[in-house]
């Protein structure tokens, strides 16, 4: 699942900055993908593809809830990101060792205080039942 590349540049990156563990960096690659999905825009160019930090962190956030549950504050917390603006710093890190690309119009400025973690994630998760269960 993981390139070798893109581990050692993050590596690389963690050696300079090494308040966020691997896991912040590969999980900002999911929350991507599951971002671009959500908006539907997996069929366009790169730069039609192009999201904003706001979107990021909104997919990120439901990435998180649908992968951690009720856990998704604990787990983001334990890789040393605190706030939407620790986000902002990984994804321009990624940006610096060529992981990521950016538009003139992306700062660093889009990614602070977004949300508050504790309502994003602990008030923000809903259960969701499956479906089968909700029909009766």
């Amino acid at each position: 699942m993981h390139n070798p590349e893109v581990e050692n540049k993050i590596l690389e990156i963690r050696r300079r900055d090494p308040r966020y563990s691997a896991q912040a960096y590969w999980f900002i690659f999911e929350a991507l993908d599951h971002t671009i999905q959500r908006l539907g825009k997996s069929r366009q160019t790169e730069t039609e593809r192009h999201i904003n930090g706001r979107e990021l962190l909104d997919g990120l956030r439901e990435h998180a809830l649908e992968a951690f549950g009720p856990l998704a504050r604990v787990v983001v917390e334990s890789w040393g990101v605190q706030r939407t603006a620790d986000f902002g710093e990984i994804v321009f890190n990624m940006v610096d060792a060529g992981l990521l690309s950016k538009q003139n119009t992306d700062v660093l400025d889009d990614f602070k205080e977004v949300f508050d973690f504790e309502e994003a994630f602990d008030k923000g998760y809903r259960v969701r039942l499956p479906r089968d269960l909700t029909r009766r």
